[in-house]
């Protein structure tokens, strides 16, 4: 099946719910607690934010319109075990929250990617959230609903991509003003691409014994973050 066999849309189709949705795609997990695992990814169109480091500024605008329907029966025909709901921001979408539950109903393990600015309130209990807490260095720190930590539950993972030490530092604060450590599953630190190495980022993390995983972002490593992958 092609990465992009996308049918015509037809927003009366079925129960007339569509996303506009700039790809679908089967690859490798790249982030996270399932790293290096297959995984479908749905990449929803619009975002709210403009991160300075954003790597996806083309699921900014475009896309194509797809009924719920037809968005479950592209999943499937991959077969996945997982599957990740992602942007642009996938919550900026009132769809993507059906959305979220037809595909945990259907048996997959589904998490959802979301930047930190929208409400979690609604997300199926059964979805991973990967929450991104937005940095200064980002541009978007003020974007951040802190509303959404009460709403965190114990199998979500909480991400910060770190642009300099400056970051990494309210980072720390930011982990014991919410007590996140043992408040979710996983706490994640990024690198920002370009800004920071990896073994810089490692080096504070084992000089201040974090309880974090460092996250080097594989899909870049082996397709240099190419569309689709």
């Amino acid at each position: 099946m092609s990465d992009l066999s996308f049918q015509s849309a037809d927003a009366t189709l079925n129960d007339g719910k569509t996303l506009r949705i700039t790809e679908m795609f089967y690859s490798l997990q790249g982030e996270t607690r399932t790293v290096g695992l297959p995984t479908v990814f749905v990449r929803l169109t619009g975002c709210p934010l403009r991160c300075v480091y954003c790597d996806t500024e083309y699921a900014f605008s475009g896309g194509e319109i797809f009924s719920l329907d037809q968005v479950v029966d592209q999943v499937a025909g991959w077969k996945p075990s997982y599957v990740t709901v992602t942007g642009g921001e996938p919550l900026a979408q009132p769809n993507c929250l059906p959305l979220l539950s037809r595909l945990c109903d259907a048996g997959y393990e589904v998490s959802l990617e979301t930047g930190g600015a929208m409400s979690l309130e609604g997300v199926d209990e059964r979805v991973v959230t990967i929450l991104d807490l937005k940095t200064p260095d980002s541009g978007e720190v003020a974007r951040n609903d802190y509303a959404n930590i009460p709403l965190l539950k114990p199998q979500d993972q909480v991400k910060f991509v770190i642009c300099g030490r400056a970051d990494y530092e309210w980072m720390r604060f930011k982990l014991e003003e919410y007590q996140l450590v043992g408040r979710v599953d996983e706490i994640l630190l990024s690198p920002s691409h370009g800004q920071l190495s990896g073994r810089e980022l490692a080096q504070w993390i084992l000089d201040d014994h974090l309880p974090v995983r460092l996250q080097l972002q594989l899909h870049k490593i082996l397709w240099d973050d190419e569309p689709g992958h």
